[in-house]
């Protein structure tokens, strides 16, 4: 796979990291859409996690020839029936993240600790230039505290909590959140089919 690319569909620089830590060891240039200009517009469309992460790795592959990955990615809140869902990285606005968490702890107010449940869930969607899809998904349960704790991560990290890990996303080591994350999750699942796919 020596000098060969590969896009990731984001210009979020914490799941970029993410990503090169995954394909860089396995000699992959790793590029972003902060690396292409003229790009069309990805329209976000879909109802689903998985139906938004085609329309952004298919959108993207057919303007740049290359193999793309998109993601997508989200809270569902229980409390919330779901919310925010495929809506999480512009819940309140468009990917403001203080804002985010400040509307979905509004949200919560009053919600006591034993029905603050959610999941993180991801949707892992390859597509090359020929049309060639590998999807994959992966998710985690945790709950929501009422204050933010941790200063790494990003998005809603600060807030979701893991019981079995007695951290939040943000106050783990990016290196444990990348064992166990909903985002870990897809990734394994997707990495199991990857050579065959990129071969093919």
């Amino acid at each position: 796979m020596k000098d060969e690319t590969i896009v990731i569909a984001t210009t979020n620089a914490g799941k970029a990291r993410e990503f090169r830590a995954i394909f860089e060891p396995k000699g992959l240039t790793v590029k972003t859409l902060a690396d292409f200009t003229a790009l069309p517009a990805i329209q976000e469309t879909g109802q689903t996690f998985t139906e938004n992460a085609k329309l952004k790795a298919t959108t993207v592959a057919q303007a740049t020839r290359l193999p793309v990955l998109a993601d997508d990615s989200g809270l569902m809140v229980d409390a919330l029936n779901g919310e925010p869902g495929i809506y999480s990285a512009r819940y309140a606005g468009d990917h403001d993240d203080a804002k985010n968490k400040a509307k979905l702890l509004k949200k919560l107010q009053g919600v006591p600790a034993p029905q603050r449940t959610a999941s993180f869930h991801t949707s892992l969607v390859l597509v090359k230039p020929n049309g060639r899809e590998l999807v994959t998904t992966g998710e985690i349960k945790g709950e929501i505290l009422t204050a933010e704790r941790g200063a790494d991560g990003f998005g809603y990290d600060p807030l979701f909590y893991v019981p079995a890990e007695g951290q939040t996303f943000a106050e783990m080591p990016l290196a444990r959140k990348n064992q166990i994350s909903h985002r870990a999750r897809a990734t394994a699942a997707m990495l199991a089919e990857f050579d065959e796919w990129w071969e093919a």
